[in-house]
């Protein structure tokens, strides 16, 4: 049975409710999802797993959540050499087009610069917005959750983006 860490950050609880979603599907699957929460969890225990998904909902203008801006610095200095991670934000695409899933940009490209291997893009084309430093030419450097405006999508795109990363995991 294939072990993912997943670790997250949620102050609204739209994050919460897609992490409660992943580990039901993953487990369903086969998986063996082990969940963490950020505001309670030690960054280093990344590294104790080669797969992981990262939940990071992108707040105020452009901003990391407030558990994993505490803990960024730290994020900062692990050494993702030999880990797989996938990464998905919740964002407003409506109310906050200019920035839209900042926060998935800002933890993926890091974990990216620690030798980490990035699964789990998607296309730019799913979305309406103008502006994210999550998009990586036509793509999103994970997935996007709008539950502000589009709700009645949110689980589909978690189904897809899932059924396309299950195959990339170790």
């Amino acid at each position: 049975m294939k072990k993912i860490g997943l670790f997250w950050g949620s102050t609204s609880g739209n994050t919460e409710i897609a992490v409660e979603f992943i580990e039901e599907y993953l487990s369903d699957e086969g998986f063996e999802v082990e969940s963490h929460n950020v505001a309670d969890a030690d960054p280093e225990a990344m590294l104790d797993y080669d797969n992981l998904i990262i939940g990071c909902p992108t707040w105020n203008i452009g901003e990391l959540q407030d558990d994993w801006d505490s803990i960024f610095m730290d994020f900062e200095q692990l050494n993702f050499e030999g880990k797989t991670a996938a990464f998905f934000g919740c964002g407003d695409a409506v109310g906050y087009a200019d920035n839209f899933l900042d926060a998935i940009g800002m933890l993926s490209k890091t974990f990216m610069e620690k030798g980490g291997k990035l699964v789990g893009r998607c296309s730019r084309d799913d979305y309406d917005f103008r502006d994210s430093i999550a998009l990586d030419g036509d793509e999103l450097l994970g997935l996007g959750l709008d539950y502000d405006n589009e709700e009645e999508k949110c689980e589909d795109q978690m189904v897809a983006w899932l059924k396309n990363i299950m195959g990339e995991f170790n």
